[in-house]
């Protein structure tokens, strides 16, 4: 027994889950559907590792017992199981209850301190992407989220109106008037447009 979970349970959710959220969408965009797929791919190795290391490990307080880098490994090492056989879209659903929860924390705790936040603002930026309906391709993407109806609204807007998407204040509180994170999220959201997910998550690692 421990005397503090707290510091365990934010690793979790900040790395393990926060890494889901990291690959999901990129991953569905890139077109992968299998999360073994994903996880064996260099670039998305790389992109989390970088997510783990840069962004959501400065948030965490020390975890008494833990290699913290030996885990991020066993993460990647687990997500990259092809006997999981876990759906890239699983990850994706529900995002709205996810994302507030997992990553948005990091974020929020990173700004503050005057960390990096290019790649969480990404994965949000993604998320938006997601959400248009489509993917790369121009097949259609099923979203799964009891928000879904407004969310893929403001999705669909955001090619004329990019900031669409996180004026939601439900979701993102005040992130929407951050100017570090909306310089990151704009970025990020206009390379998904014009270069796609591959190109840039190249630009990201």
């Amino acid at each position: 027994m421990v005397d503090d979970v707290e510091p365990y349970e934010l690793m979790k959710l900040r790395l393990l889950n926060g890494s889901h959220q990291a690959m999901a969408y990129f991953g569905y965009l890139a077109g992968y559907r299998l999360v073994h797929e994903a996880a064996h791919d260099p670039l998305f190795q790389a992109f989390l590792l970088g997510y783990m290391d840069c962004e959501a490990t400065p948030t965490l307080a020390p975890v008494p017992g833990v290699d913290l880098s030996g885990y991020k490994y066993t993460l990647i090492e687990r997500f990259s199981n092809p006997q999981v056989r876990d759906t890239i879209a699983r990850l994706c659903a529900e995002s709205s209850d996810r994302i507030p929860k997992w990553l948005l924390p990091v974020v929020r705790e990173q700004l503050a301190n005057g960390g990096e936040i290019r790649r969480s603002a990404a994965v949000v930026a993604s998320w938006a992407r997601y959400a248009e309906g489509t993917d790369e391709a121009g097949q259609p993407i099923e979203v799964v989220d009891r928000l879904r109806d407004s969310l893929m609204a403001a999705a669909r807007r955001q090619r004329e109106d990019p900031d669409a998407f996180i004026a939601n204040r439900g979701i993102f509180g005040d992130l929407a008037e951050n100017k570090s994170f909306v310089a990151a999220y704009r970025s990020a959201l206009a390379s998904l447009h014009q270069r796609g997910a591959r190109a840039t998550l190249e630009s990201l690692v």
